[in-house]
């Protein structure tokens, strides 16, 4: 299995986090018996004060350098992912994606039809990369703005419908596509550190939400053990 992380900033993380990155390959490192592989074109965490992802300064030392690359970016979205995901699957041979994604569209790029329409274009970029390519999508989990802003919020909800529609239409054999339930109860008071980005609780909720995607869908790993 050659895993690649696609995310945006929850993804990504900034100067000092673990990652829930982090997370899941602690957890595939217990649970997953059998050989894989952690790929993607990048490997620096996001620095605030550089308004760069230029740091490598993760909060886990013992994270090996080989296993800390991803595709993911902060502010990066479907919207930026799409014309990127064919290079990054063709040059890393990744079959495996896991995808948190369009939180960022939503806020900024995309209405729910439009990201939508983006997750479409990734898949076929995928695909027309390695036709065998498999995935875990998450939903968007609301943050401290949908919060305050009803329809932000209901932009959320629309878009997560959608995606779970999309998801059962570009599921085929051969190259499965698994939407992953999200955390329930989503508190951005303990799950975040600013309404938005994982707090370490948060980490381990997203890990476990695509762990247990994978482990209930493909019987890989086991159920995830935040222990």
């Amino acid at each position: 299995m050659r895993l690649m992380f696609v995310g945006d900033s929850m993804t990504i993380g900034s100067a000092g986090d673990l990652t829930w990155r982090y997370r899941m390959w602690q957890h595939l490192c217990a649970t997953h018996g059998g050989p894989f592989r952690i790929v993607g074109p990048r490997d620096a965490l996001y620095e605030p004060a550089a308004d760069a992802p230029v740091s490598h300064a993760y909060g886990a030392p013992g994270f090996p350098e080989n296993c800390r690359v991803h595709l993911a970016g902060w502010g990066e979205g479907w919207f930026h992912m799409a014309p990127l995901i064919h290079d990054a699957v063709r040059t890393h041979r990744a079959d495996t994606l896991l995808v948190s994604l369009g939180l960022i569209d939503l806020g900024f790029y995309t209405d729910p039809q439009q990201t939508a329409d983006n997750v479409r274009r990734f898949f076929a970029e995928a695909r027309a990369a390695s036709p065998r390519v498999q995935a875990v999508l998450l939903p968007v989990l609301p943050n401290v703005r949908a919060l305050g802003d009803p329809a932000f919020a209901a932009q959320c909800e629309d878009f997560n419908e959608l995606l779970a529609k999309t998801v059962a239409d570009l599921d085929r054999p051969g190259s499965p596509l698994l939407l992953a339930s999200p955390p329930p109860h989503w508190d951005v008071t303990l799950d975040t550190y600013d309404g938005t980005h994982p707090s370490p609780h948060g980490e381990h909720r997203l890990a476990a939400a695509f762990a247990d995607a994978m482990h209930q869908g493909w019987g890989i790993g086991e159920p995830y053990d935040p222990a």
